[in-house]
């Protein structure tokens, strides 16, 4: 009997987590609050990477690597920036450890106390910006331009599978500049980047904004972000990038002389995204049968399944395979060739189907011999017969095709989920009912935002940057608002 698994409509949480085990991608360590990123998951991690990378350098960016602990010391430079941590601190206090007098075990040696805690990095603002110190002291030093591809702890009380754990991987891009606007552009032009990246590699669309003072990151002037919608209508942050203003230049006293001879302290930037991106791939493409992967991030973008009774059966169709095989690597199109005897064809349908292959091929000898084969994909489960004349461009279109189509469908299912509010009765009822992102007029305070969030669980997401300005009033005080922000439940 077929086992049985959760439906998206009926437990979304549950489908995430058996979606995550089903497609082979991760699973919970014995390490409280971590995971292992098995190899297919890793091999998605690895792409998102590359291509990230390579995005970075092309934008001049270069890669360095900077120390695991952080003196508790540098994380109380600057006030906001601990306290924003200070909950999630992961400490080291002892660096030995020995031997139980009772036999027991192992214990700490409390004489290998630590001179200074050290704090294991959460976020590597002030580690960096302490070497900065050394590095900067004229404008010619500048810009510097930075990015580090780590590990970082938070330890976080409620973990999920790569959406919140309490060590994940991530990129962490740390610029200085000589001037205010420099510094600027450059959150702005990442922001881009990810954008760009979520749109037309993950086939994810993408609200840029701003996040309002109480959501910014610790100790930055500006934070902006993209913002993304899940399949229950739940938003996800799924990159941020902030402008620091000079607060870490001022607390860790880092200073220029500019052309003029003047001293100022260096303005700042840092910007991140982490491996939270493939939950949120998983959230948006996604069906009930498991994962959904545009071919853009695909480990295996084709499957080619042999279907055969006989060893002279799989010999002719592995000839005609490999024939094809070269003519898509040449494409640079990614091919998994599943010859394994171990296994029915029915499984492997089966598995490709969980892992989000976007296109499987399955070939048998009557296929071969009336010169066809059977070609299927993964986002709308369509089959075609196809004629091997000519097959690797009908899926090299088929591939692009598909990854345009996951874009459109994603974009039109945020765009239905999408709705304007401007009475709280209303928006408590929407929020509650229908979830999704809702445009509501807000009046700027911090205490109307804590209020929306006490009553519904719903925060500002962003006040997005592509919104035409609409003067109004704020639905839960009546007082003046510049324009509607973006309300919603998040992950």
């Amino acid at each position: 009997m077929a086992q049985k698994f959760a439906k998206r409509s009926e437990d979304y949480s549950k489908w995430y987590n058996e979606l995550v085990y089903r497609a082979d991608l991760a699973e919970h360590s014995d390490v409280r609050g971590c995971m292992v990123i098995k190899p297919y998951g890793y091999a998605i991690w690895e792409k998102m990477r590359d291509i990230l990378d390579a995005k970075f350098k092309e934008t001049g960016h270069s890669n360095a690597y900077f120390p695991l602990f952080i003196p508790k010391s540098y994380l109380s430079k600057e006030a906001s920036h601990v306290d924003g941590f200070a909950k999630e601190c992961a400490v080291v206090t002892h660096y030995r450890l020995k031997n139980a007098e009772d036999g027991s075990g192992v214990v700490v040696d409390p004489e290998a106390k630590l001179e200074e805690e050290l704090i294991v990095r959460p976020t590597s603002e002030t580690i960096i910006w302490n070497s900065y110190k050394n590095w900067i002291q004229s404008y010619r030093d500048l810009p510097i331009l930075i990015n580090q591809w780590a590990n970082v702890v938070r330890w976080e009380m409620r973990t999920r599978l790569f959406l919140r754990t309490a060590e994940f991987l991530w990129q962490e891009g740390h610029t200085a500049h000589a001037t205010r606007q420099e510094a600027i552009a450059e959150a702005e032009q990442m922001l881009e980047v990810y954008a760009d990246f979520a749109e037309n590699y993950m086939a994810m669309p993408v609200v840029k904004g701003l996040k309002s003072p109480s959501e910014r990151f610790a100790g930055a002037d500006e934070t902006y972000c993209i913002e993304a919608m899940m399949q229950d209508g739940k938003a996800l942050q799924a990159g941020t990038s902030h402008f620091l203003g000079q607060n870490f230049a001022k607390a860790f006293d880092v200073k220029f002389t500019d052309k003029e001879g003047k001293q100022d302290f260096v303005w700042a930037t840092s910007w991140g995204v982490s491996t939270r991106l493939m939950g949120a791939l998983i959230m948006t493409h996604s069906d009930d049968e498991g994962l959904v992967l545009p071919p853009a991030l695909a480990p295996i973008q084709v499957a080619i399944v042999p279907i055969y009774k006989s060893q002279e059966d799989l010999d002719a169709i592995s000839l005609k395979v490999a024939e094809l095989n070269g003519k898509l690597r040449v494409k640079g199109i990614s091919v998994k060739f599943d010859d394994d005897d171990q296994k029915r064809p029915g499984w492997k349908f089966a598995e490709y189907e969980a892992k989000g292959v976007p296109v499987r091929v399955a070939i048998g000898p009557r296929d071969l011999a009336e010169g066809k084969a059977e070609v299927a994909r993964r986002d709308t489960k369509e089959k075609s017969s196809v004629s091997w004349d000519g097959i690797e461009d009908y899926i090299e279109n088929l591939l692009e095709e598909i990854q345009t189509s996951l874009f459109e469908r994603a974009a039109k299912f945020r765009e239905e989920n999408i709705r304007k509010v401007d009475s709280y009765d209303e928006f408590k009822k929407v929020i509650e009912q229908e979830g999704g992102f809702i445009l509501a007029h807000w009046d700027g305070t911090e205490e109307t935002e804590e209020k929306v969030k006490a009553d519904t669980q719903a925060t500002i997401r962003c006040i997005p940057l592509e919104m035409p300005k609409e003067e109004g009033k704020c639905m839960v005080t009546g007082k003046p608002s510049a324009g509607r922000v973006i309300f919603a439940k998040a992950y």
